[in-house]
């Protein structure tokens, strides 16, 4: 594989609603900070309103203060819901963040997920993928420097610019959030983005990602360009543990919840009545339940379906307690993540070498040890016959 894949996180976030809300921010901070020692790439942060369980409202916000407890992670805004915000104040924002965080910050785009959070805003939810466009083609010419002056019946900008240009060159990173339909390919196409394929573990999802990487491959041509595997990130939900049992069981303690909150915005997951919500998430394949070899295994699969790729990302939840959550993620450092960066094929190579070799190897310790005990021998031999010789060349006090 060319493309090296890095590891990450997106972080909705999704929580339990009878924990204290306080305490669960400080609990995804400490979340991030654990990824950050254990290696992982990158995290990726959403922006919700209503609902419940989704409890971030600002992104932008949270990454500022988590960017000043980590060192490497790179964080991203996993999106910012362009129709909620007047362009300019989201440029001015994510360029006040790349300076704070040394150009670790990325910029991810989306048209709102919840319809109640469009409600809330007077907005009709059959505008806003337009909206969205409209939007992130006014952001990219600020980040480019340019002073614009736009109407639309949403927003209006007179000679609008940046004050600040981008830390990094010539700007952050930015991807279109991807789910089902060909919004986010045909804008990561038309401007050369990376794409965020939030559900790519799903059915659906899983079913659309080749479709939607060909539709943003397809407009990139009639641009001149080719879209760069490694900004295509897919999210899968996974839970790991030592065993399947243990991660089924573990699971749950909260996956039922996180069901009923995503039926309670649309209706979408239908489990027969009197069947096991983790089994049928498992045999329906909508998320890996169990050890480091499944989730090695889900992510080969998504290889043979979308061929390279730039980021698998595992999205947040509270299916296990926090205690369990912790260990996945560590489990998945420790065994998911040295998988694909061949770590450890050197030292495999090593050890067979060492085996195919092992007779004459052991043959020549036998005899390199051997030789040591008769140099010894030799030598204490001729310090004892050394001691026996009567001496020589001296006279006598009484000859």
């Amino acid at each position: 594989m060319a493309v090296r894949l890095r590891h990450g996180i997106f972080m909705a976030p999704f929580h339990k609603m009878n924990e204290n809300p306080t305490l669960l921010f400080q609990q995804d901070m400490q979340l991030i900070e654990m990824l950050d020692r254990l290696g992982f790439h990158e995290a990726w942060i959403g922006e919700h309103h209503s609902a419940g369980m989704e409890t971030i409202s600002s992104p932008e916000l949270f990454i500022a203060a988590v960017a000043e407890r980590t060192k490497n992670i790179r964080l991203g805004t996993g999106v910012i819901s362009l129709p909620y915000h007047n362009p300019l104040m989201v440029a001015d924002r994510i360029v006040q963040l790349d300076h704070m965080t040394r150009g670790r910050v990325m910029f991810g785009a989306g048209p709102g997920l919840l319809a109640s959070d469009a409600l809330m805003l007077g907005i009709d939810p059959s505008v806003q993928r337009d909206r969205m466009a409209e939007g992130l083609d006014v952001i990219l010419r600020l980040f480019k420097g340019e002073v614009v002056t736009d109407k639309t019946d949403w927003y209006e900008l007179v000679e609008a610019s940046l004050h600040l240009p981008p830390y990094s060159t010539p700007y952050p990173e930015v991807c279109v959030a991807s789910a089902v339909t060909p919004s986010g390919g045909r804008l990561a196409g038309k401007y050369d983005l990376g794409m965020l394929c939030v559900a790519a573990g799903e059915n659906a999802g899983f079913n659309a990602l080749d479709v939607n990487w060909g539709i943003a491959s397809e407009i990139a041509a009639e641009h001149g360009r080719q879209m760069d595997p490694s900004r295509l990130r897919l999210v899968v939900n996974m839970h790991l543990a030592e065993t399947r049992e243990e991660a089924k069981e573990q699971a749950r303690f909260g996956i039922k919840e996180q069901i009923d909150y995503l039926n309670n915005n649309m209706p979408r997951i239908f489990i027969p009545d009197g069947t096991d919500p983790v089994d049928w998430f498992v045999e329906q394949g909508n998320a890996v339940i169990g050890t480091p070899d499944d989730a090695i295994a889900r992510i080969e699969r998504l290889y043979e379906k979308t061929g390279e790729f730039g980021a698998l990302l595992l999205g947040a939840h509270d299916w296990a307690t926090w205690e369990n959550t912790k260990r996945s993620y560590e489990l998945y450092a420790r065994y998911v993540i040295p998988h694909f960066e061949k770590f450890n094929e050197p030292r495999r190579n090593s050890y067979q070498w060492v085996t195919r070799h092992q007779a004459e190897l052991t043959e020549k310790r036998k005899n390199a040890a051997q030789a040591m005990f008769d140099k010894h021998e030799a030598e204490r031999s001729q310090r004892g016959q050394r001691a026996a010789r009567p001496e020589q060349g001296k006279e006598s006090t009484f000859g």
